[in-house]
């Protein structure tokens, strides 16, 4: 049983003239019985909680900052009308902060033998499941004074995606693709390695492109035409481990990571290559292997949701190991992942010549934009020391870039909202060079 204002309230007042005018304990029994007995009669009207029956629908999935509508659908079984203030509940991150106490608490009357559908807004605020604790009710008689109370588990899970804002970025990138590629209308054809198709000579093309053969089979001289290569493999590794859990700005690093991903696998996909993911820290985390072009992106959104950072150490010669095994074939292997000295030069450097003797590989890593101020810091000696800090961080991350290039690495070091279209921009210029 649980009791409300308005009784405390009618007991106050109740009592006051007794303490007044008449304080003894037959005016406080005076007073007090009545007000029980209209407590037990209003307990006994209200409607029972453990009889009624929940229901849900809504959605399953949503995208990191946008809204989800749950709807919880509630059956009174009873002969009485229910008279309820209904809690959701849901995780602390189904909502921004604040916002929990007015999203998931509805006032709902239902009629006897009647249902109602109650709607909770969700908005999270982190990747991965959230999932419903329980549904408590709280059905009040129909004075108001007293309250039946009880839970219900009713189980639902919506699963928070990445947000993609990256993709902002690719129809420029598509524009440049087609360009490469020969399908619009530029000053120069796109420069690729796998062989097009013939067309008539024109002043100005590059004679070397001439084919004898064809030419000597036709009146006119012909040329071979060029496109960039397709059907290549792209394999993509996420380094999940302790540094990918450092925040840079908003985000953890993990989840920059992941926009450049996305931002790389819808434009490779687009060009006509496959691509493969592997999550991996001391172990494998998360893999999507083997997607058609229409179903890779769904696929690895839905991979990545639940990743989350492990704090340990990766262990780059287990994940030499597995993205061998995943490639077997030569392929583009981009390796996001922190360009901090000690996990490179203890960790990566070693294993990154049996990597680089059979694929391309190119390193993509999440900057700290917070360093370039540092570094431009002056005017106070507290600024200075800053500057010193933030110039030597800087060039620490230079030198260990240059060793990943003198093994014929790729690099491709940027700020969290630079990342993915840098990444994209180096994908698309080892594209138009043929070394993919």
């Amino acid at each position: 049983m649980a009791l409300t204002g308005r009784t405390a309230l009618l007991a106050a007042l109740g009592s006051l003239p007794v303490g007044l005018f008449a304080p003894s304990w037959a005016g406080i029994l005076a007073v007090n019985a009545p007000l029980s007995l209209a407590i037990l009669c209003d307990y006994a009207l209200a409607a029972p909680v453990k009889t009624l029956q929940f229901t849900r629908s809504g959605d399953t999935s949503v995208r990191l900052g946008d809204g989800a509508e749950v709807q919880l659908t509630v059956t009174n079984r009873s002969s009485r009308r229910l008279r309820a203030r209904v809690r959701d509940a849901w995780q602390p991150s189904s909502w921004p902060a604040g916002d929990e106490q007015d999203s998931s608490r509805h006032a709902l009357t239902v009629p006897a033998g009647e249902r109602r559908r109650l709607t909770t807004f969700l908005r999270p605020t982190r990747r991965g499941d959230r999932r419903s604790e329980r549904v408590t009710v709280r059905s009040f008689g129909p004075l108001g004074l007293a309250a039946r109370q009880g839970s219900h588990e009713v189980p639902w899970t919506v699963r928070v995606l990445p947000p993609f804002t990256s993709r902002k970025h690719l129809p420029s990138r598509l524009a440049r693709l087609r360009e490469l590629d020969g399908r619009t209308s530029v000053l120069t054809r796109g420069e690729g390695t796998e062989f097009d198709s013939l067309r008539e000579y024109v002043p100005g093309d590059d004679t070397r492109s001439i084919d004898w053969r064809a030419t000597a089979r036709q009146s006119a001289v012909a040329v071979r035409t060029w496109r960039p290569e397709r059907d290549r493999h792209l394999l993509i590794v996420l380094d999940t481990g302790r540094t990918s859990a450092g925040r840079v700005g908003d985000v953890p690093r993990l989840d920059a990571s992941m926009d450049a991903a996305l931002l790389l696998t819808a434009l490779a996909s687009r060009a006509g290559d496959r691509v493969d993911l592997l999550a991996y820290d001391r172990r494998t985390r998360a893999q999507v292997l083997g997607r058609s072009a229409g179903d890779v992106i769904p696929s690895m959104v839905n991979a990545m949701a639940t990743l989350e950072p492990e704090l340990v150490e990766t262990d780059a010669r287990g994940l030499s190991t597995a993205a061998l095994k995943h490639a077997p074939r030569r392929s583009l292997l981009v390796l996001l992942t922190s360009l901090d000295a000690a996990p490179v030069e203890e960790g990566l450097l070693p294993v990154l010549a049996q990597l680089t003797r059979r694929h391309t590989v190119l390193v993509a890593s999440v900057a700290d934009p917070h360093i370039e101020k540092m570094s431009a810091a002056r005017g106070t000696v507290d600024a200075v020391y800053e500057a010193a800090a933030g110039s030597q961080a800087t060039a620490q991350r230079l030198r260990t870039a240059e060793q990943l290039q003198r093994h014929g690495v790729t690099v491709v070091d940027a700020t969290p909202d630079n990342l993915a279209p840098a990444l994209a921009d180096a994908y698309l210029a080892l594209k138009a060079a043929g070394r993919l």
